[in-house]
């Protein structure tokens, strides 16, 4: 790397610091604003192949921020001597940033020795494409499209009727976020076998809020490269970002690679020290709902080909995972401290203690009175599962065993919504079926399997109904040897499942 080109993106990325120091925090979170760093910014642009036998090259930037990303590619493709054109296209709208992003642009075009041609799109990116992408109603059917996709999208949740939401409707359910809706129109820019390089949030990679993103977005493209942070808040440089943040590379394509490659780093700061795995890519991306699974390495992709034997879902096998019905701030009204006449079981996370439940447990709130359907369930057999667990916990899944015969005197009882319960869809769960449940859901397998699925500490009931799991059968059969064993350790489910997953 030549000292000139090297000194390009420090000078943007000087320049941008200055206006990061300049502006309020809050009026730059308004637009979802989070600046790339220099080292991501660079290993980003590194992800593209080699350019051959093109002489120029067009690149996408929406949502361009100060022109970090554009600069970093423009870098890149200074290594290049076969390409000598560069056509640029950037989307801002953000009236603070557009004077910086165009000096930075001028800055990249007189210190590169390519012929630089840039755009500066000021209005929205995703309405300004809106008619292009439904163009049935009377768009262009032959868009704009380009080589390079780059993008550090605006990280901002937006109401369900928003334009940029209404522009996309196959791919937007329930209250959307930016990020996604820019990932999927920049994809929709892309050419065909183009590639497009995004840091993102890894929120939609499972669950199914995102459902009909993932669809979109991994039929029309497929996922060549994945890097991860191992440190969730050392991706942006000066911010202070919660969501757990990764790096993906997308081909535009029908055709699945054979194989992802993932990456890791601890921060943004050391991608010297990468950790390098590579995947089988139907393990990556895998069933009707194309959930991500973000491997780490050879250990967890063992769990995934282990689980992956089995071929059914808890709905196929006839029981569900379903979402505690009381809200209990809501309904402060109905909450009794002590039992009276006609209170109800309220059950929460802290009366699931060593896999059985366990109640009363002298805690307040722990009755309801109440005769609103929507807040009672039967009293019947059932596996309570934790919704919530702090990030240090060494589980995950933390589940309970709750038998209707414990508590007789009770027709109905209810469930705060911080906990989960697995439930019969046809009729009341037998016991051998919750204990091999339980087998199931404290073993380390499944435990293991649940982080890789999702990266929050909250157990999503959509996730685990996806979840693959042995038959009918094999679960009661667990169950009879767990009852029959009376140790309900991680380690004797372990011992137990081993024999059914190989």
């Amino acid at each position: 790397m030549d000292m000139g080109r090297d000194k390009m993106l420090e000078k943007i990325i000087e320049l941008t610091n200055l206006y990061i120091d300049s502006m309020p925090k809050k009026e730059r979170k308004k637009y979802g604003q989070f600046f790339t760093s220099m080292e991501t910014a660079r290993f980003m642009a590194n992800l593209y192949e080699t350019p051959t036998n093109k002489q120029s090259v067009t690149v996408l930037d929406a949502g361009a921020g100060s022109g970090i990303l554009s600069c970093a590619f423009i870098e890149w493709l200074e290594q290049f001597d076969t390409v000598k054109e560069i056509e640029l296209t950037c989307y801002e709208n953000d009236d603070n940033v557009l004077g910086l992003l165009k000096d930075n642009l001028e800055y990249c075009k007189t210190h590169s020795s390519k012929i630089i041609r840039y755009n500066i799109q000021k209005e929205n990116y995703i309405i300004s494409q809106y008619l292009d992408f439904n163009y049935m109603i009377g768009g262009n059917p032959n868009p704009m499209k380009y080589d390079y996709v780059i993008g550090n999208p605006p990280y901002i949740k937006i109401p369900k009727d928003a334009p940029e939401a209404t522009a996309m409707p196959e791919v937007c359910y329930g209250a959307p976020n930016m990020y996604f809706i820019f990932a999927a129109m920049g994809l929709f820019n892309l050419k065909d076998d183009g590639e497009m390089v995004y840091i993102i949030p890894r929120s939609w990679t499972s669950g199914a809020y995102f459902k009909r993103f993932r669809q979109y977005f991994l039929t029309e493209g497929k996922l060549e490269h994945i890097h991860l942070f191992v440190s969730r808040n050392k991706v942006f440089d000066k911010e202070d970002v919660l969501q757990e943040t990764i790096i993906i590379k997308v081909r535009k394509t029908y055709v699945n690679p054979t194989q992802v490659k993932i990456t890791s780093s601890k921060s943004n700061k050391d991608f010297d020290e990468l950790t390098f795995l590579t995947v089988p890519y139907d393990l990556v991306v895998s069933g009707e709902d194309y959930y991500v699974y973000l491997v780490t390495n050879d250990e967890e992709v063992t769990v995934l080909k282990r689980l992956h034997k089995f071929n059914q879902t808890l709905p196929e096998i006839g029981v569900k995972m379903k979402t505690g019905l009381t809200v209990d701030f809501r309904n402060r009204d109905i909450l009794r401290d002590e039992e009276e006449e006609g209170a109800i079981p309220l059950f929460y996370s802290q009366h699931i203690k060593h896999g059985k439940v366990q109640f009363p447990i002298q805690k307040e709130h722990e009755y309801v009175v109440t005769d609103q359907r929507g807040l009672m369930q039967d009293n019947k057999n059932y596996l309570f599962v934790k919704r919530f667990t702090a990030k240090e916990e060494p589980r995950r899944l933390q589940c309970g065993i709750y038998l209707a015969k414990n508590y007789p005197q009770y027709t109905k009882i209810s469930t705060q919504n911080k906990i989960n319960f697995i439930d019969g869809l046809l009729g009341e769960m037998s016991e051998c079926l919750v204990y091999g449940l339980y087998v199931l859901f404290n073993s380390t397998l499944y435990d293991e399997y649940y982080r890789i699925l999702n990266g929050s500490t909250q157990v999503n009931s959509t996730e685990v109904n996806s979840m693959p799991v042995p038959d009918m059968e094999s679960i009661q059969e667990m169950g009879r040897k767990l009852m029959k064993s009376k140790d309900l350790s991680e380690r004797n489910c372990n011992l137990i499942l081993e024999g059914y997953c190989g």
